[in-house]
């Protein structure tokens, strides 16, 4: 299926997801909030994909925001949706804004890992998705910017509630309120980013072999280890033991732990099942 932001291309069991609108620097038009999810939820839904990369074409990652969004041909979408009493209005507005950030929560609910690989410019809203990502990597000349302080407005898409949980909350703070440019090194430096690459290429290849390795893994171990980390991000210590308890109970069964031991036995890669497609219907 042809999308108007993105190219889809599978490498194995990694599944490349490419922003492809260079010539606008990858600004995130109407298109791009539908099928994100789209593209996502389908790869989680089908089970056969183990680990997603998400990247860029162009000078930068993402411009963020486009701003037909706000004016012409998307005005109608943050207005009020035809509608002109003032409650309707906003009330239209919020369910707009929830529909926004489930685009990039779609990326966390995932069951596989999502990776991203940024180059150049990471600015407003892009910091929003990247910040949902499992894992970051950026080449030598990225920055990355939470760019709506400079337009008057909060960020509303995901940047300020995890990306304190990512970074010192000092340093989230700085960039929420500043909306100075973090540098690649800098990002490196307080755990944006796991590793610099020197261009965009090797960016890309570095990221895609990353992948590649933790789609060699089993996919319900990756699955399990992705669950428990964002539900502890977001619980007690007490209640996340009693969550991978429950897990494991459920989860937990040799097979491919039998696996792992006979391929290493036998000299051999270990050979996982995948995971179960989703259910269409009850």
């Amino acid at each position: 299926m042809g999308y108007a932001c993105f190219d889809v291309e599978h490498v194995g069991k990694v599944a490349h997801v490419r922003l492809k609108r260079p010539d606008a620097y990858n600004t995130m038009t109407r298109e791009f909030w539908t099928e994100l999810p789209e593209i996502v939820n389908g790869l989680d839904a089908a089970g056969n994909t183990r680990v997603v990369v998400l990247s860029s074409t162009g000078k930068h990652f993402s411009a963020g925001m486009d701003l037909a969004v706000f004016t012409g041909g998307g005005g109608d979408a943050l207005g009020g949706g035809g509608a002109r009493e003032e409650g309707r209005v906003r009330a239209r507005l919020r369910q707009t804004v929830l529909m926004l950030q489930d685009t990039f929560t779609a990326l966390e609910r995932a069951r596989m890992p999502v990776l991203a690989a940024v180059q150049g410019g990471c600015i407003g809203g892009a910091v929003d998705m990247v910040s949902a990502c499992d894992i970051r990597y950026c080449s030598a000349d990225a920055f990355f910017v939470v760019q709506e302080i400079h337009l008057g407005m909060t960020a509303d898409v995901g940047t300020l509630q995890r990306l304190p949980k990512i970074i010192p909350e000092g340093v989230a703070r700085e960039m929420a309120y500043r909306g100075q440019r973090l540098s690649a090194e800098r990002a490196h430096q307080v755990g944006l980013v796991n590793e610099v690459f020197d261009t965009h290429e090797d960016l890309v290849d570095g990221v895609l072999e990353i992948a590649a390795e933790i789609a060699s893994k089993s996919p319900l171990a990756v699955w399990g280890s992705k669950e428990m980390i964002n539900y502890s991000r977001d619980h007690s210590v007490a209640d996340s033991l009693n969550h991978i308890a429950t897990w494991q109970a459920g989860m937990f069964h040799p097979g491919d732990m039998i696996e792992s031991f006979s391929a290493k036995s036998d000299k051999r890669d270990p050979v996982f099942e995948d995971l179960p497609p989703s259910p269409d219907t009850f």
